[in-house]
């Protein structure tokens, strides 16, 4: 195995600017003070794998929708989701995964597909954690429709340290499961709404990886999340 691809992990080019910033900041630092210096070292080093963009496999069975984010399932729920993602006033089931501080935050398409809408809200930070998040925080909504003409809603959502949303992707792009699509910098949340009648795959609690977890399987619906009886 090659430990140089396991510690120099490629960073997103959205970060090149930042890890700029802070290691000027620790040049500066060390001019002070030395132990100063190797604080911001490391304060570096934790801004470099922030923006981390590491290689991920994609699932290839048709169907399947994947975490868009890296991070621990914090929410399941039965919601009627926002209106501007287009997606009618039934309830649907809402997967939110929570991504901290020290997650990889780049974003990726949970299906592959066209994307139909893309709005985004002003609003507050509060901790993306919290349900009222969903309603209440600065967030961005993009809906992907499958070729099966199937619409899956993702919502980019900010949170306590989050002040700002990045969307790589306009209405009418294509989009392939698993491709980047947009990052949020510095902690935050994203909301992945199933379509009516599709059950999760996952449970509250499990830890998700961009790009790689599944979610639910979109032509067997109904099977069951690991762990609860059939």
């Amino acid at each position: 195995m090659n430990m140089l691809k396991i510690v120099a992990v490629p960073m997103h080019k959205e970060g090149r600017k930042f890890v700029a910033i802070f290691a000027a900041v620790t040049l500066l630092l060390g001019l002070i003070w030395e132990p100063l210096f190797w604080l911001g070292v490391g304060a570096t080093v934790w801004c470099y794998y922030f923006f981390r963009d590491p290689v991920r496999v994609i699932p290839q069975q048709d169907g399947l929708v994947i975490s868009p984010a890296d991070g621990v399932v914090s929410l399941i729920e039965e919601v009627t989701p926002a209106a501007d993602l287009g997606l009618g006033d039934a309830p649907l089931t809402r997967v939110s995964v929570f991504m901290n501080v020290f997650n990889c935050h780049v974003n990726r398409a949970p299906v592959a597909g066209t994307v139909t809408n893309v709005v985004y809200h002003h609003g507050k930070f509060l901790n993306a954690s919290l349900d009222k998040a969903s309603e209440h925080n600065e967030r961005n909504s993009v809906t992907i429709e499958t070729g099966h003409g199937v619409r899956i809603g993702v919502v980019q959502i900010a949170g306590l340290v989050a002040r700002r949303i990045v969307c790589f992707v306009k209405e009418g792009d294509t989009l392939g499961a698993g491709h980047r699509f947009g990052l949020i910098r510095f902690g935050s949340r994203l909301d992945i709404y199933l379509p009516l009648g599709v059950s999760p795959l996952v449970s509250v609690g499990q830890t998700a990886v961009a790009g790689e977890t599944i979610l639910a399987d979109l032509l067997t619906p109904n099977l069951s999340r690991p762990g609860l009886p059939e």
